[in-house]
């Protein structure tokens, strides 16, 4: 006869504690889960096919408005229009600004980007700006989540292949499904010790392309800025592979604005800020240098006026548009060297009806691709324009203006 199982008051206890501890990881699973704290509405049917201009407009007034504080420039993506604030990011009617579907979580929006056809929204929880969602454009519909360790403050940006999150102690590169292909710079608990070719750096800038990856770092053994040059995917997204890496020993290189602009596959350009004369040498105006893909500096071109906090880049593309902060640099594809520039600009720009939209303060300059020369001149309505850059987009026959943490709609 089998005799039963007695249980005494410490199996009880022990069983009890096993169950809370089970409810315990289960509530924080949920809690971090995508669903928690999330609002999500789809929209009904995918949007309108917008079609592309096929001339420039004689005027443009502001058809609407709405804020859009998360994004770094004006993003379209598909056939809507895309704005972040405030926790939401929304896919916009280009016509009427409407909302036809949104994303909200309960927590900060760190950055919105737009590529390969979506939208890509990162937020930030307890790890930093942790938590990223992909959207498709004209539904909103959700398709791929990740997460992993990142710093509280980050920037994305896109080069058609990879999408980097760049922080100040990290950064990562991203496929268009969302797997890291890279991890550089601080690694929470790291799968593989001394991977990383160097510790303690601060990540000052960088930007990619498909076959390369170029930062900018101040790393502690460092007498000054040195400029890294990776694989942005490579055999192990854990182990970086680096093409080169260089101390910046030109004038202006110990100086926080030096920054790399664009990166091709084979250059990369960087800008040096101008230096005085001192007593063993004479004063160095700004320049745009470029560096082969290893690093090395290979050519430069001196700039008419140093850079300002402003300054912005842009791809269209494999075109590469640098805003200084008053001019707009057009710089060749092939080579990063400047091309041609348009003063007085407000902006980064766009391109409709087989011309370059510059903004200007009396509206918006039509200018040739490969000269910079104006061939029409469009008046602009602004309302509560106080002088930020504007960054420029176009969907349709619809000029977007993004400035003051606003998007306009101008038609």
């Amino acid at each position: 006869m089998v005799v039963p199982e007695r249980r005494t008051r410490a199996d009880v206890i022990a069983a009890v504690t096993i169950a809370v501890v089970c409810l315990v990881a289960a509530a924080v699973v949920w809690a971090r889960a995508d669903a928690t704290g999330t609002d999500s509405v789809t929209a009904d049917s995918p949007a309108p096919t917008v079609v592309a201009a096929t001339q420039l407009p004689g005027t443009l007034r502001e058809r609407w408005h709405a804020a859009d504080s998360a994004a770094s420039r004006a993003l379209v993506a598909g056939n809507v229009v895309v704005t972040g604030d405030e926790g939401t990011v929304s896919g916009r009617d280009p016509l009427t600004g409407e909302q036809r579907w949104w994303y909200r979580r309960d927590m900060p929006l760190c950055g919105v980007e737009a590529q390969w056809g979506s939208v890509i929204a990162t937020y930030r929880d307890q790890r930093g700006c942790s938590q990223t969602t992909m959207l498709d454009a004209d539904t909103g519909a959700r398709s791929i989540a990740r997460s992993s360790y990142m710093d509280d403050a980050i920037r994305l940006s896109g080069d058609g292949t990879y999408l980097l999150a760049l922080g100040a102690d990290r950064l990562e590169m991203w496929r268009s499904d969302l797997v890291r292909t890279l991890e550089y710079g601080y690694v929470d608990a790291p799968v593989n010790p001394n991977t990383q070719p160097r510790s303690g750096c601060e990540l000052r800038s960088a930007a990619s392309s498909s076959s390369r990856l170029a930062v900018i770092e101040r790393c502690p053994d460092d007498p000054g800025a040195r400029l890294t040059v990776l694989a942005p995917s490579p055999k192990e997204a854990t182990a970086p592979e680096e093409h080169g890496s260089r101390l910046l020993t030109a004038p202006g290189a110990d100086s926080a604005e030096v920054r790399v602009i664009a990166v091709s596959d084979a250059k990369i350009a960087v800008y040096y800020p101008p230096t005085p004369a001192t007593a063993t040498g004479l004063a160095q105006p700004a320049r745009i240098a470029v560096h082969d893909g290893t690093g090395n500096e290979v050519s430069s071109a001196a700039l008419a006026e140093p850079w300002t906090d402003r300054t912005t880049v842009t791809r269209l593309g494999s075109a590469i548009y640098v805003f200084t902060g008053k001019t707009l640099i057009a710089l060749s594809a092939a080579t990063l060297q400047p091309t041609w520039t348009v003063r007085d600009a407000l902006g980064t720009p766009a391109s409709m009806a087989g011309r370059l939209l510059v903004p200007v303060a009396d509206g918006m300059l039509a200018v040739d691709f490969a000269t910079g020369t104006t061939v029409a001149r469009i008046a602009v309505q602004r309302s509560d324009y106080s002088g930020d850059p504007i960054s420029t987009a176009v969907l349709g026959d619809t000029v977007f203006e993004r400035r003051g943490g606003r998007l306009y709609a101008l038609g």
